[in-house]
C-alpha cells in the first residue's frame, strides 16, 4: 500500500481518506475465500479424540452434501459449518455463522448457527446434557432442515473410510459463495464501490 489516511480519530477522516481505504478494503476482501480456505486448513490433524481430524470432518459433511445435490450455498455452509473449533471452543457454531451471514440466506445461517445445538441429539446425553435441547425449537420453521443437515451430514461424517473429497472440490463454490455479500451493513458501499469502473 503506497497511500494511508492521515488521520488520528476516525471523527477527523475525510472522504478522501475513505476512498482510499475503500478501495484498499476492496482489493483485501477480494482475498476473503483465500482466507476462509486457509483458516479451514487449521483444523487437520486437530483430531481432538475424534475418529477423524476436524478438517477431515468438514470435507466429509461437504462431500455428503455435494453428493447428495445441494446447491453451492448449503454445501460451502456444510464445508464451513466447524471452522470455529479453533477460536470458539465453546461456541463455534457462532463463529462459523458469523463468517458466512454475509453470504447466505436465514435459512442457512440460522442452521449453521444452531447446528451445535441440534447435532447435541446424537451425543449430549452421555456427557451429562440434555438431548432434547433442540426441542426448544420445534416450532420454528428452519427445525426440520437443521435436524435434517445434522442427520443426513453432520451426524455421519466421522468415517475415515467413507468418501471425501479434497478441498480443490470445493474452492470454486466457495469463491462463487463469498463473491457478493448481501447482508452486511456495509453492502450500500460495497454496491456503490463495485459499480464504479476499474482505473
Amino acid at each position: 500500500m503506497s497511500e494511508r489516511a492521515t488521520f488520528t480519530r476516525m471523527q477527523d477522516s475525510t472522504r478522501e481518506d475513505w476512498k482510499l481505504i475503500s478501495g484498499e478494503f476492496m482489493g483485501f476482501a477480494k482475498h476473503l475465500p483465500e482466507r476462509v480456505l486457509a483458516h479451514l486448513k487449521v483444523l487437520e490433524g486437530d483430531y481432538g479424540g475424534f475418529p477423524v481430524d476436524r478438517y477431515t470432518h468438514s470435507l466429509q459433511t461437504a462431500t455428503r452434501a455435494l453428493r447428495d445435490g445441494r446447491g453451492d450455498e448449503y454445501v460451502v455452509c456444510a464445508l464451513l459449518h466447524d471452522i470455529g473449533d479453533t477460536l470458539g471452543s465453546y461456541n463455534h457454531p457462532d463463529i462459523a455463522a458469523a463468517v458466512l451471514k454475509p453470504f447466505v440466506s436465514e435459512q442457512n445461517l440460522w442452521m449453521v448457527q444452531h447446528h451445535g445445538i441440534f447435532q447435541g441429539y446424537y451425543f449430549f446425553h452421555h456427557i451429562g446434557m440434555n438431548r432434547d435441547m433442540r426441542e426448544q425449537f420445534r416450532s420454528h420453521p428452519w427445525f426440520d432442515a437443521t435436524a435434517e443437515f445434522c442427520e443426513l451430514y453432520d451426524n455421519p461424517a466421522f468415517d475415515a473410510k467413507a468418501e471425501t473429497l479434497p478441498i480443490a472440490e470445493f474452492e470454486p463454490l466457495v469463491r462463487r459463495v463469498f463473491a457478493q455479500p448481501r447482508n452486511t451493513i456495509y453492502k450500500a458501499a460495497v454496491d456503490q464501490n463495485a459499480s464504479r469502473p476499474a482505473h
